[in-house]
């Protein structure tokens, strides 16, 4: 798995910045999380395809974070898109969609599920599963969880050979978790695979302050993207504005067990994020700061 950031700003785009958008890339499939303005010409930049599988989560309808769903959508139309595309969004996401695609009179060439997000399960797909817990922020925000489903250990050919399992489809599925029958003998996975992985946990704040709820939402994660706006010299105005310092989104990680923290949504007062990413690492041991176009490798 990949995380692949193409917009690190915060509501204001700067030359160096574009506006939110996060993509998770597993086993080809995009899940991209939030589509600030001009999305479509970061996603180009990725290289990422345009017609791969793809699900987009929107934590909430400020300009920065959903506009420019529309522009992809029309994008993915000229680049002949076929595969249908899944949005999930807070109550408001299907208006926005239908009224500008009716206003700008533009057609798909793609099928689009809409679903409204509400806390819960959003997604549970056969090796993943994305939930959603309410954020605090000015207008009605969700903050989005992956959870990658165990995975089967490591397997042992020795031990499959002993119990007379013939190499081939049936090795293949005892890998993937599933039991097999030789001579009418029942074979369990666990009889040739060492113990299962836990999978991964990759949080995705949005804008928000760091609040009890999502503490409990974001424990253990083995990576966090959490807003990180302003730093703690302008406190009080993140609090006005509903966002989080970096300081406030390190000691936030720190309490909740968080592995590897990473800082997102620069305000544009920031030409150089070093002093935000400086701040959360008197606090945290694990910090690195986004930047437009920065792959992190999900290990």
């Amino acid at each position: 798995m990949e995380l692949i950031f193409l917009g690190t700003g915060g509501a204001q785009p700067t030359l160096e910045r574009s506006t939110t958008c996060i993509c998770l890339v597993k086993d080809g499939e995009i899940l991209m999380f939030d589509a600030g303005e001009g999305a479509q010409i970061s996603y180009l930049k990725s290289n990422l395809g345009w017609n791969k599988k793809m699900k987009i989560f929107v934590t909430h309808l400020h300009g920065d974070h959903c506009i420019g769903v529309l522009g992809f959508l029309q994008t993915m139309t000229l680049q002949n898109r076929t595969e249908p595309i899944e949005i999930y969004g807070p109550k408001g996401i299907e208006e926005l969609i239908a009224a500008n695609t009716k206003i700008m009179n533009f057609g798909l060439s793609f099928p689009v599920l809409i679903t409204l997000v509400n806390e819960g399960m959003v997604v549970d797909e056969e090796k993943y599963q994305v939930r959603a817990c309410e954020a605090e922020h000015s207008v009605p925000t969700f903050s989005f969880l992956f959870e990658e489903k165990e995975k089967p250990g490591t397997f042992y050919p020795e031990k499959a050979n002993s119990l007379g399992v013939p190499k081939g489809e049936l090795w293949h599925k005892l890998q993937q978790g599933e039991e097999v029958v030789i001579e009418n003998k029942s074979i369990k996975p666990s009889e040739v695979t060492g113990p299962k992985v836990p999978g991964k946990k990759i949080g995705i704040s949005g804008d928000t302050r760091p609040t009890k709820k999502l503490e409990e939402f974001f424990k253990n994660c083995d990576y966090l993207v959490f807003d990180s706006t302003f730093s703690d010299d302008l406190k009080e105005k993140a609090v006005e504005s509903c966002h989080s310092t970096a300081k406030e989104a390190a000691t936030f990680a720190k309490n909740v067990n968080v592995s590897n923290l990473i800082l997102t949504h620069f305000s544009a007062r920031y030409k150089d994020e070093k002093v935000l990413l400086d701040e959360a690492k008197t606090v945290h041991d694990s910090v690195i700061a986004a930047k437009d176009q920065l792959t992190v490798k999900i290990e």
